[in-house]
C-alpha cells in the first residue's frame, strides 16, 4: 500500500504532540519512526492506525483519504510493544482469531494459520498457550496474527522492547526477512537508533513532534541535517565551540558542534599520522567495549571520545597523548554542516 501523510496535526490540550507532519512511503517499504520518549511517534503511529483521530491533515492509503475510516476498514496489521495475546487462546487460535471474525471458511483459515506458522517459525508451538513461550516466540505469534487477515500496512509499536538483547537481534534480521519475503508496507517506532539502522529501508527521525529528517539510514547517519539529529544518531560529543582548534579555526564561528569518536585519533605522538594537525589532549577515562577501546580524553577543557583497536597498547587515565579531529558537525542556526580538518590537507610540493 502507497502511504501518503499531508500537514498531519495532533494537539492533547495545550501539548502538540505532531506538528504539520507530512510524509510519503512506497508500497513494500520498512520505515522506522525514530526519536525519544515523548517525540511524536507513537501518536504518529496511532493516526495511522485510527486509534487517534488528527486535528487536521489528511491520510491518504492508495489514493483514498481514510481520516473517517475505522480501524477495522483500514486494511492494517497491529503489533504492540507487550504482545496482546489472548492468554486463554492456543498459538493457532491466537493466530486464526482475525480470520475466524471475518467469518472465512475453515479451510481457508488452516491454511493461512499453517502458512504463518511456517513463515514465522512457529511449527510444533501450535497448542501451546502464550505463557508456555519465550518472548521471542510470543512476539512471533502477534506478528503472525497481524498479518493472518493480508493487511496492505503493517504498524509495530516498539515491537522488541520487551525482548532480551539476544533475541532481540535474531528477531531483528528475521523481521527484516519476512517483510521482505512477504511485500508488505511496514511501518515500527522505536527509540532504539541501531534497531531503526539496521532494520528499516528509511528512517524517519521524530522529535517534539516534528520529522526532524527523513532519508536512508546511511543518509542519516552521515549527513544529519540538525544540530538534534547530529546529537542523537551515532555516539557523540559536544562541544560548545571550535574556536582554538586545529584546522577549524579559519573564519568559523559556530555556537556548538558535535564530533563522534569514529572522527577522531587518539594516541601517543608515534602513532599518529600527522601530528602537527593532532591536539595535547590528557586520557580521563578508558573503557573496555569487547571489540575496541573506548578513551574519553580531554582537550583544553573539552571532553571527546575515539576508539582504539585492541591490537593497540592500551592506554591509562592520566596518559598525555595527541587528538586528532578528522572532522566536526557544526551548527549553522538549525542546519548543521560539515567540517574538515583542513591541516590535513598538506599543500603539494613545489620542485624548481
Amino acid at each position: 500500500m502507497h502511504i501518503v501523510v499531508n500537514n498531519l496535526h495532533k494537539s492533547f490540550g495545550s501539548f502538540e504532540a505532531a506538528k504539520q507532519i507530512s510524509f510519503e512511503i512506497e508500497k513494500g517499504r520498512l520505515i522506522g519512526l525514530l526519536g525519544p520518549s515523548g517525540g511524536g511517534k507513537t501518536t504518529i503511529l496511532r493516526m495511522l492506525a485510527g486509534l487517534e483521530e488528527p486535528d487536521s491533515g489528511d491520510i491518504l492509503f492508495g489514493g483514498v483519504r481514510v481520516n473517517d475510516v475505522s480501524p477495522q476498514e483500514r486494511e492494517i496489521g497491529l503489533v504492540f510493544q507487550n504482545y496482546a495475546l489472548f492468554r486463554h487462546m492456543t498459538v493457532y487460535d491466537n493466530i486464526a482469531f482475525g480470520l475466524t471474525v471475518k467469518k472465512r471458511p475453515k479451510a481457508e483459515i488452516k491454511a493461512r494459520v499453517q502458512e504463518l506458522i511456517d513463515l514465522t517459525g512457529l511449527k510444533g508451538l501450535e497448542k501451546r498457550l502464550p505463557h508456555q513461550l519465550s518472548g521471542g516466540q510470543r512476539q512471533r505469534v502477534a506478528f503472525a496474527r497481524a498479518l493472518a487477515p493480508e493487511p496492505q500496512l503493517l504498524l509495530l509499536d516498539e515491537p522488541f522492547a520487551a525482548i532480551d538483547a539476544k533475541v532481540r537481534k535474531e528477531l531483528r534480521t528475521w523481521l527484516r526477512e519476512t517483510i521482505d519475503r512477504v511485500g508488505i508496507t511496514t511501518i515500527f517506532v522505536t527509540h532504539d537508533q541501531e534497531e531503526a539502522v539496521e532494520v528499516a529501508d528509511r528512517i524517519m527521525v521524530v522529535n517534539q513532534g516534528r520529522i526532524e529528517q527523513q532519508g536512508t539510514p546511511f543518509e542519516i547517519y552521515q549527513q544529519p541535517r540538525t544540530p538534534f539529529v547530529a546529537g542523537f544518531i551515532g555516539e557523540s560529543s559536544r562541544l560548545a565551540s571550535v574556536s582554538g582548534l586545529k584546522g577549524f579555526d579559519a573564519g568559523w564561528s559556530s555556537p556548538g558542534a558535535i564530533v563522534r569518536p569514529e572522527f577522531v585519533e587518539i594516541g601517543r605522538e608515534h602513532e599518529i599520522a600527522l601530528p602537527s594537525a593532532a591536539e595535547q589532549a590528557v586520557v580521563r577515562n578508558v573503557f573496555f567495549r569487547g571489540t575496541s577501546w573506548q578513551v574519553e580524553a580531554d582537550i583544553g577543557g573539552r571532553s571527546v571520545y575515539a576508539y582504539r583497536t585492541l591490537e593497540q597498547p592500551p592506554l591509562q587515565p592520566g596518559d598525555a597523548v595527541l587528538a586528532l579531529i578528522h572532522r566536526l558537525y557544526v551548527f549553522d542556526g538549525d542546519q548543521t554542516k560539515v567540517l574538515e580538518n583542513t591541516r590535513k590537507i598538506d599543500p603539494l610540493p613545489v620542485h624548481i
